[in-house]
């Protein structure tokens, strides 16, 4: 069983093309903060990153940016958050998030989200870490990407029990059901890179 006290949380600098994505974003932001989980996230102030800042500040929740330099300068920054961290580097992002959090869900987004989630699913699948990784598939918008992963097994260039780390729910509460109950498979940390 996983204690969830924080989640970081990666999503859409836009807020897409569908209702859904805004309604869910704000349903999860508010069932965090009833429940006392905070949230880090990538600190911006635009898309789906302000919608769930914006609920969970809304709803007093404990939430923390964090947000690489450029971006400040950009003028993206969170400036209504009391806890903003400003890192050197996307890396330095990455790495801080991961450390502050007890679980990973990637929510709609582009090519930052998926390489966000990307990077931590490797990092569970090499043994780097034992936390949960899940997709919030709002509005079925990652279909055609688990499509993609069974393919990817089908085709032996990912493990079953790999595939099987990325929980995958469509309702928050669901999800964060999962994630309280999730206990990492055992997995054999492969040494040949052809193996992984």
């Amino acid at each position: 069983m996983s204690e969830i006290r924080r989640l970081a949380v990666f999503c859409g600098s836009n807020a897409g093309a569908r209702p859904q994505y805004v309604e869910a974003t704000r349903s999860l932001g508010k069932l965090l903060a009833e429940r006392g989980i905070g949230v880090v996230y990538g600190g911006s102030s635009v898309g789906l990153m302000a919608v769930l800042a914006d609920t969970m500040l809304d709803e007093l929740g404990d939430i923390i940016g964090v947000i690489p330099r450029m971006l400040v300068e950009r003028e993206v920054a969170n400036k209504a958050l009391t806890d903003l961290r400003v890192v050197g580097s996307m890396h330095e992002r990455k790495a801080m998030m991961a450390e502050l959090a007890d679980g990973f869900i990637a929510l709609p987004g582009g090519i930052g989200t998926l390489e966000e989630f990307f990077e931590i699913w490797t990092w569970a699948q090499l043994g780097m870490h034992d936390k949960p990784c899940g997709l919030l598939n709002i509005a079925g918008y990652f279909d055609p990407l688990l499509e993609f992963l069974d393919r990817a097994v089908a085709e032996k260039f990912v493990r079953e029990v790999h595939r099987n780390m990325v929980v995958v729910e469509s309702d928050p509460a669901a999800l964060l059901v999962r994630f309280e109950a999730y206990e990492p498979p055992r997995v054999v940390k492969w040494i040949n890179a052809g193996t992984i």
